[in-house]
């Protein structure tokens, strides 16, 4: 997913595409597939996001270089598919909420002053939440607790930006269902909830984005399902999104990626 948000990044005509991840290989891959497509100038960067210090001095270089940042897209996610208590509380547990939540924060706390500074353009901010940020199932306690907190940090900034008149910044939060990039390999969407493709999720909160949208939502059963989970009482839900549209059976199945 983010070497298609980089795509579009290119494609838009940034000067400067900051790349980080905490593959090497993946980035020099990913910078030699982006480096025909246009004249953006590539910064590929291996960095362990969970690693707070190395982050927050890869977030001073970037400042000390370009001055600000005006899109920025905290995508990095991991994912355990296991019961709680099945989960190790370094490996599993803390990594997951370094890498999910805490990672964008540290991150977004980072760049957004210099972002508020600037009012000679428009900036963005995309945080990639889930669909698992508004409901809860089985096997995914850790990863779903960790996309509450970045659905609700992700809103709650949005509104003390709009509160404060830095309307020159827009914040937009992605919720998609399950994606085909390996990452949930084995796991079956719910009920009329298809698997998306990388490319339509990506564009949907590209564009999402660009508009201003507060949340997106998709495909249109995570709204549905969202509203049904809000407008009945709990246990009337469990039997709706457990026996009628599958949700608690989802991830069953979850395999992840292999070798991973």
């Amino acid at each position: 997913m983010g070497l298609l948000y980089a795509r579009k990044a290119v494609a838009a005509g940034a000067a400067h595409v900051l790349l980080w991840d905490v593959d090497a290989a993946a980035l020099e891959e990913a910078a030699r597939e982006l480096e025909p497509r246009g004249s953006a100038e590539l910064h590929p960067l291996a960095l362990d996001l969970a690693d707070r210090e190395a982050l927050l001095a890869a977030a001073a270089d970037a400042l000390a270089t370009f001055g600000t940042v005006n899109v920025l897209i905290n995508n990095a996610g991991i994912v355990r598919g296991k019961r709680f208590w099945e989960h190790d509380p370094a490996a599993d547990i803390e990594a997951t909420l370094r890498v999910n939540t805490l990672a964008p924060m540290w991150l977004t706390r980072a760049l957004l002053p210099a972002m508020l500074a600037d009012r000679s353009r428009e900036a963005r901010i995309l945080n990639i939440a889930s669909a698992a940020g508004t409901l809860a199932n089985p096997n995914m306690s850790v990863y779903a607790s960790s996309k509450w907190a970045m659905l609700g940090w992700s809103e709650s900034l949005r509104l003390e930006l709009e509160k404060d008149g830095h309307r020159h910044v827009a914040v937009t939060t992605f919720c998609p269902s399950y994606v085909s990039t390996g990452m949930f390999e084995g796991a079956r969407g719910p009920f009329l909830t298809p698997i998306l493709t990388p490319e339509t999720a990506a564009s949907a909160a590209w564009d999402g984005m660009l508009r201003r949208t507060p949340v997106v939502m998709r495909p249109w059963t995570v709204k549905l399902g969202a509203a049904l989970r809000a407008a009945l009482p709990t246990r009337a839900w469990d039997v709706v999104g457990g026996k009628v549209f599958h949700v608690y059976s989802s991830m069953d199945k979850f395999t992840g990626r292999a070798g991973k």
